[in-house]
């Protein structure tokens, strides 16, 4: 076992463990943060698998985008920083489907290679992959950036109250306030 393998399985150890944690936490901001771990220890095993654009990619796009989104919109509306009562679910049937899953692909894998070596192919270039991107895969790319700018946007207009009211009660008066409150004072 060469030093390129623990590494690569020290850092699928930590993918895993970061990967567990955002599932099982209580705390939505750590669950972003534990993802943001996550990510990273995926990109440092593309970089130990010599691949670096995906590296980068991987932290420029789902590190510096996606989950900042995540966390701006968190923050933006207003959702509970602190432990969720809402997030204490029971794990049991999650951890059924995930292991019936993963039992469910280690069989096809199986099935499919039987224990057999695959030739690599060559190494790709940047050059190669740009075309791959830009050609085959522009929509969706173009429907993802669609979908994130609209869950910003989104996030946006629920975080401000004044949106949709008459322009004349961009704030709700104290006795207004009092009246929708459950019991309260007139």
């Amino acid at each position: 076992m060469t030093g390129a393998d623990v590494l690569l399985l020290a850092l699928g150890a930590v993918a895993v463990g970061a990967g567990v944690l955002v599932v099982t936490t209580k705390h939505l901001v750590r669950a972003g943060l534990y993802l943001v771990v996550c990510l990273g220890a995926l990109a440092g095993d593309f970089l130990v698998l010599s691949a670096e654009l995906v590296a980068w990619v991987q932290v420029l796009i789902y590190v510096g985008a996606v989950v900042v989104l995540l966390l701006f919109a968190v923050m933006l509306t207003r959702a509970p920083i602190g432990a969720s009562d809402d997030l204490d679910r029971p794990g049991w049937p999650a951890a059924l489907i995930g292991g019936g899953a993963g039992l469910g692909l280690t069989a096809l894998l199986v099935d499919a290679y039987r224990w057999s070596t695959v030739a690599l192919l060559s190494a790709g270039t940047a050059e190669r992959l740009g075309e791959q991107i830009f050609q085959s895969w522009v929509l969706p790319f173009e429907v993802l950036s669609v979908l994130l700018l609209s869950a910003l946007v989104g996030a946006i207009v629920l975080s401000r109250p004044d949106i949709g009211r008459p322009p004349g009660r961009a704030t709700a008066a104290p006795t207004e306030l009092a009246d929708a409150e459950p019991g309260g004072r007139r």
